[in-house]
């Protein structure tokens, strides 16, 4: 049974998967892992579609696992696209389309390359695919679900590849052994509105929150440490509401997002903005409150044994030794590595959420192949 990885990925982008509608996806890839011997099951969690498929033994001594998701950002304009952005159009090596990149293509290679190789050698031990749904999105009933149903079910892998695209030019030169940890801060500044001619009667809250959000933006978290570079703050948002010039506003609002290396935990951060807004509080006299919503922690995957195969098969299959990477956004990397050692390596990630999104399809048809030689190394 050969699967090839060009049309698969071309099936999946017909189905016009936006978060968090499925439009068929999994069903595609639950029909086609079934019939090469994948015990699947469905594990949908609050309208979430998720899919667990395992070749093998429950419990085996070495259990390969990929992650991935099905599902897409919005198109955005469609009138701007250059083809149908759910027509999977091929032309002149290119394959056009939302999800091409990111990351149904990914999606098709892994199980492409696993189908392939248990009907043809089968592997002493278990592969296992976790797709989700819910990756662009809020991501608490995607992977996050599946681990839950995993571990409730005494489902392990021992190691496990996430197929996000990780490469920023060429194929085959990043891979990700680690991700920073994202939080979000929102800060409101409460005073007294009043009539800005007589300003001893108003209590304004601009000039307090200002103040603290230039002390968070000028303060250098850290000077970066041995896999990962500097944490980084960003202001983001700075609104009173207010439409016109003779009023002081009652309340002010601000955004803070740090993208943090592993030598913070997002715990000590909420304590230290919640420490900055008490003592500017204290100072000036404006009532500032902070909620926070961390999307992961830090965290990396210290080279070693799967690390050195995964990359050792980049190398062998494209010619370059990838840099072991910790940058970029979040993924679900940053729920796998709660339960196993984690990588990511993927196709090259230009045009991901873009308006004509498109991968060249020999892009595809090397990443199955570098998938292939992982799961040939790692059961030997």
């Amino acid at each position: 049974m050969t699967i090839d990885p060009i049309d698969l990925t071309a099936a999946l982008i017909r189905c016009p998967s936006i978060t968090p509608v499925d439009a068929g996806a999994l069903l595609l890839l639950e029909d086609l892992l079934s019939k090469a011997g994948f015990d699947c099951t469905r594990v949908d969690r609050n309208g979430t579609p998720n899919l667990f498929a395992r070749w093998g033994d429950k419990g085996a001594e070495k259990s390969l696992g990929f992650n991935g998701h099905t599902d897409v950002v919005p198109v955005g304009d469609v009138a701007a696209w250059t083809k149908d952005p759910f027509g999977a159009v091929i032309e002149d090596g290119i394959l056009w389309g939302r999800g091409a990149t990111d990351m149904k293509s990914g999606v098709a290679a892994f199980a492409a390359a696993a189908i392939d190789y248990v009907t043809q050698t089968p592997p002493n031990g278990a592969i296992i695919i976790a797709i989700t749904g819910d990756e662009e999105g809020d991501a608490q009933d995607g992977t996050i679900a599946l681990l839950d149903w995993m571990d409730r079910n005494e489902e392990r892998m021992t190691d496990c590849l996430v197929g996000e695209p990780t490469c920023p030019n060429a194929m085959g030169e990043m891979m990700k052994i680690g991700r920073r940890g994202s939080m979000t801060g929102f800060f409101t500044a409460k005073g007294v509105q009043g009539h800005v001619a007589y300003p001893h009667r108003a209590k304004n809250p601009v000039p307090a929150l200002a103040r603290l959000m230039d002390q968070l933006a000028s303060h250098t978290l850290d000077e970066g440490t041995e896999h990962f570079d500097g944490s980084t703050l960003a202001v983001t948002t700075f609104d009173t509401g207010n439409a016109v010039t003779n009023i002081i506003p009652a309340e002010c609002r601000a955004t803070v997002n740090i993208r943090f290396n592993d030598a913070h935990r997002a715990e000590d951060l909420i304590a230290w903005f919640e420490a900055k807004a008490s003592k500017m509080s204290e100072d000036t006299g404006i009532d500032i409150q902070v909620t926070t919503k961390v999307s992961g922690e830090s965290f990396v995957t210290p080279p070693g044994a799967f690390v050195d195969l995964v990359a050792r098969a980049v190398t062998a299959e494209t010619g370059l030794v990838p840099e072991l990477s910790t940058s970029g956004g979040t993924s679900d990397a940053r729920f796998v590595k709660n339960h196993c050692p984690v990588v990511e390596f993927g196709l090259v990630g230009k045009t991901m959420h873009q308006v004509d999104e498109r991968v060249p399809v020999r892009q595809i048809e090397a990443l199955k192949n570098i998938y292939t030689r992982v799961i040939e190394d790692y059961f030997k």
